[in-house]
């Protein structure tokens, strides 16, 4: 059984930050990459940012040189800082961890329940 809990959501002002974070945890054997997505009322979910096991991130240009994805392996948690908030990053944030639950275990991937942001004035 693996959980994943995101963390950190809320409201900000237009131009303010927020945090999010993302912890993995359970049966797990490795984890190979965690990715955070989002959706909007009435939008397909994206793919906002990605990061390897070994570091190497990718960004949706929407959010590239305003938000910074980062990992902690050893406590299997990924983080989010965002900057420069915009009203049009209002959206709920899951995070997805892509990992094995064992040695000889196919790929998986596992989402958390989401956490509101809302950048508002």
């Amino acid at each position: 059984q693996v959980q994943v809990v995101e963390s950190g959501g809320g409201l900000a002002q237009p131009g303010g930050s927020l945090r999010l974070s993302c912890s993995a945890s359970g049966s797990i054997f490795e984890i190979y990459a965690m990715v955070w997505y989002r959706q909007a009322p009435g939008k397909q979910r994206e793919l906002v940012a990605f990061i390897s096991s070994g570091g190497a991130t990718n960004y949706t240009d929407s959010v590239k040189g305003r938000f910074t994805i980062s990992r902690d392996n050893a406590k299997n948690t990924v983080y989010l800082q965002m900057n420069s908030l915009k009203p049009e990053d209002t959206a709920v944030y899951y995070c997805n961890a892509i990992l094995i639950i064992s040695h000889d275990s196919p790929v998986d991937d596992y989402w958390g329940q989401g956490t509101q942001v809302t950048v508002s004035s």
